[in-house]
């Protein structure tokens, strides 16, 4: 089934500590991907995992729900336009190859 990051992401942005975030794809061997998040926290909040995952899954479907959820308190990288940049997310995460040295 299709999973639209839009999707997920706005069910994260519904909770009260989440102030922003990014769904990226997680290599799977047998699915292709699984769901994955980065979340920058609200100052003042906390939240769980755990928590998160539960009011995802009170939105959508269970197969839509991030497998991993990273929690920060620091920004995510953004562009000069203003547009996440997952694949930095994702290099960060370890969800890249490493660049081959030249």
């Amino acid at each position: 089934e299709n999973i639209y990051c839009v999707e997920v992401e706005d069910a994260l942005y519904s909770h009260p500590a989440v102030m922003d975030a990014a769904v990226v794809g997680i290599p799977h061997r047998v699915l292709g991907e699984e769901v994955g998040a980065v979340v920058q926290i609200a100052p003042g909040h906390s939240v769980s995992v755990e928590e998160l995952q539960a009011h995802v899954g009170g939105h959508l479907a269970r197969f839509k729900v991030p497998v991993r959820i990273e929690l920060r308190s620091e920004p995510l990288p953004r562009n000069a336009n203003g547009k996440i940049l997952k694949n930095q997310l994702k290099q960060e995460l370890g969800l890249l190859p490493e660049a081959a040295p030249a």
